[in-house]
């Protein structure tokens, strides 16, 4: 089987390349004062081998803009995100898919914040705006499984597929388990459970990912996996994911994060890119070498 690559993390990429990006907004302000700049990070992630990128939309969520700018705009901006990632991947000029991200709505890293009444009404928010333009769904950044359950909920009714990335809790001391607690063998089976058409691990130590991609496919061997890891330090339990600019790891260069990613695919990932920290650079070594 193919081994599919996806782009890499979009907020820390924007910040990169010098566009408007702050607190609380993060990735979110560029939709709302330089959509130019979401365009030209969908395009180097495309040029570096991405066969798949994921709508701009990880901040478009009240606990980035507020409660009553979420209210009033953020069903037209998760739509604008999927329409900059539309347009790109039709630049393309070969097949680009675009994944509809499903993002972690009340903070990062924290399942002990999940709001299970609250999550239907921004979800739906979120499916209307960018329904029309994307190819598939990507519930990204989940922390627990009650987390997921409500993605899935939100995309229930669609045909298209649905992939689940879990975060990883980052201690080394511990069986591989999601930031909840919960160990992977039980996501598996939550995602099958849910019509997920691929299990991922995203947004974690690259460490973490070979031993999740095992506990995995012990569960559920015949579920397609992936991971796409981020570049950032063990971040403590307490902090949510956006909650401070991150050092980015410099053993992580191209060569370095290539490693991880040719370990996950020689232990079965089919779908493997990037998260927070990695950067086309990456994409690039990556895509050259699984191929």
């Amino acid at each position: 089987m193919a081994v599919t690559i996806l782009d890499g993390g979009m907020g820390r990429e924007l910040a990169r390349m010098g566009a408007p990006f702050r607190q609380p907004e993060w990735s979110a302000l560029a939709l709302l004062e330089g959509p130019e700049w979401v365009s030209r990070a969908h395009r180097a992630f495309i040029e570096a081998g991405a066969d798949v990128i994921t709508t701009n939309a990880y901040a478009v969520v009240p606990f980035h803009l507020g409660e009553e700018r979420f209210a009033a705009r953020g069903r037209e901006l998760a739509g604008l995100a999927a329409r900059l990632a539309r347009h790109e991947s039709y630049e393309a000029g070969r097949e680009v898919r675009v994944a509809g991200s499903l993002p972690p709505l009340f903070g990062s890293y924290r399942p002990d914040l999940f709001e299970p009444e609250r999550a239907p009404a921004v979800l739906a928010e979120l499916v209307a705006g960018q329904s029309a333009y994307v190819d598939l769904w990507l519930a990204e950044t989940q922390s627990s499984i009650a987390e997921a359950s409500a993605s899935a909920s939100a995309v229930a009714a669609d045909p298209r597929p649905l992939w689940i990335s879990f975060t990883l809790d980052d201690d080394p001391d511990v069986a591989p388990r999601l930031r909840s607690g919960e160990p992977v063998a039980d996501a598996a089976h939550a995602a099958v459970r849910l019509g997920a058409a691929a299990l991922l691990f995203n947004c974690s130590q690259p460490e973490r990912m070979t031993a999740a991609l095992d506990a995995a496919a012990e569960a559920e061997p015949d579920l397609v996996r992936g991971a796409y890891a981020n570049a950032f330090p063990i971040i403590p339990a307490d902090h949510e994911a956006n909650d401070a600019l991150f050092d980015i790891r410099t053993d992580l260069d191209p060569d370095g994060y290539c490693r991880f990613a040719t370990t996950w695919v020689e232990h079965g990932a089919r779908i493997v890119g990037g998260c927070c920290g990695v950067g086309p650079e990456q994409i690039a070594a990556v895509a050259a070498r699984v191929r």
